[in-house]
């Protein structure tokens, strides 16, 4: 059983900054479970490219409103609390933050925690065998 909580991970190498998040990694690759999960902070205004072609996203809502804009189709979806999108199709995608936004985010295969986007907003596919 893993008990984790966010204030464990504040601070530690599973708190990740980037140019306009921050996600703290509640379970990576590592921990064995085939998914990871991430608690991700996005302040007001930003807009953040994505394409994850090597992985599925869930992303629930849990404060703040944004709007997701499909890249591939130009469809804008309003996001706000209690919203939920996956990118299953590994869509490329933008998410413009209106206000400070706070996601919870479920990534499979999970991440290792050591992945950054690249040019193109892609993660690599990292693999790591469960510690």
């Amino acid at each position: 059983m893993i008990v984790r909580r966010l204030e464990d991970v504040v601070g530690t190498d599973r708190d990740v900054a980037a140019p306009t998040f921050v996600s703290r990694r509640l379970l990576l690759a590592g921990d064995g479970v085939g998914f990871s999960l991430h608690d991700t902070t996005l302040g007001a205004g930003t807009e953040t490219h994505m394409w994850y072609r090597h992985h599925v996203e869930a992303v629930y809502c849990i404060e703040g409103e944004a709007e997701l804009v499909d890249l591939d189709n130009g469809v804008v979806y309003p996001v706000r609390p209690g919203t939920m999108y996956t990118l299953d199709g590994h869509e490329r995608h933008v998410l413009r933050t209106h206000t400070d936004f706070r996601a919870v985010c479920v990534f499979t295969p999970p991440l290792t925690g050591q992945e950054v986007h690249d040019e193109d907003g892609t993660y690599p596919l990292v693999e790591e065998e469960p510690a």
